[in-house]
């Protein structure tokens, strides 16, 4: 990955609607590293960090891949040449566009990657699976609400620099070169209310700090504990124990305002939903 003006141009996404020049990129060029970008230097991300990251990410051909500051385009042909992927290149120095464009056409894979000329903030990369960047840490934050918007369960990973408060779900490393990898958790701050479990509806409120949850659950006038909330993209999971002591365990997924799942104990599988009030 590039931190570059590829980095911070590129940063921020484009979906697959784009249009770009397809004229070869000037044969004479070639990009020098630590060259002066719009609002970063170019330093690539070095290969071998490069394959832990789209690892962490579980790239797969099912994927479209983003790559904001796309650079020499380096990351958007390993995630279609290893991976599989489609994957699409945001760059926002031209040149350095066309060299990645020729780097591609070299590798044969004109039909799984696209590199365009854009400015990564005013792109629309909303379509990605999976967001790699290469930023410094201020452009990290002022992409970071863009990124939490983006549907529950994409997943982000970013070469050396982290999303401030927004603790990484891993972290990786490749000789003296870190990345850190985050899911997209859905929103599920507020008041709930599951039905199907036996005696009534029981309400819910939770917490919430990025993909950090918590919560109690009340029933009856009685309140208890949500124990070992979990939260990864749009998957819930969290126990809790009813003034009977029976310990339940709730797993399932969140779709809008709903969230549909299970709820086991005592071996037995309950379906339940809960919902918004």
């Amino acid at each position: 990955m590039k931190l570059s003006r590829i980095l911070l141009s590129a940063l921020l996404i484009s979906g697959m609607n784009f249009a770009y020049s397809t004229t070869p990129a000037a044969p004479t060029y070639a990009p020098v590293q630590g060259q002066a970008g719009k609002d970063v230097i170019w330093i690539p991300t070095p290969e071998g960090l490069i394959d832990k990251m789209l690892t962490a990410a579980n790239v797969t051909h099912q994927d479209k891949v983003f790559d904001l500051g796309a650079g020499d385009g380096i990351i958007a042909i390993t995630a279609a040449r290893k991976y599989n992927a489609q994957s699409v290149g945001i760059e926002f120095n031209p040149d350095m566009a066309q060299f990645a464009r020729r780097k591609v056409a070299e590798a044969g894979l004109n039909d799984k990657v696209r590199i365009i000329t854009g400015d990564i903030f005013q792109e629309d990369f909303s379509s990605a699976t999976v967001v790699t960047l290469y930023l410094m840490p201020h452009l990290n934050m002022k992409l970071r609400p863009t990124l939490l918007k983006m549907k529950p369960g994409t997943r982000i990973v970013s070469h050396a620099f982290t999303m401030g408060d927004w603790e990484p779900d891993e972290t990786m490393s490749y000789r003296h070169s870190v990345g850190y990898f985050w899911v997209v958790p859905a929103q599920v701050e507020g008041a709930w209310v599951m039905n199907g479990m036996d005696g009534g509806p029981i309400r819910l409120n939770m917490s919430q700090s990025f993909q950090n949850i918590g919560g109690t659950l009340t029933r009856g006038g009685q309140t208890f504990a949500m124990l070992g909330a979990r939260l990864r993209g749009d998957e819930v999971k969290f126990q809790f124990i009813t003034p009977d002591r029976k310990v339940h365990a709730f797993s399932g997924r969140v779709d809008g305002r709903r969230l549909t799942g299970n709820v086991v104990s005592d071996y037995m599988h309950t379906p339940v939903e809960i919902t918004r009030p």
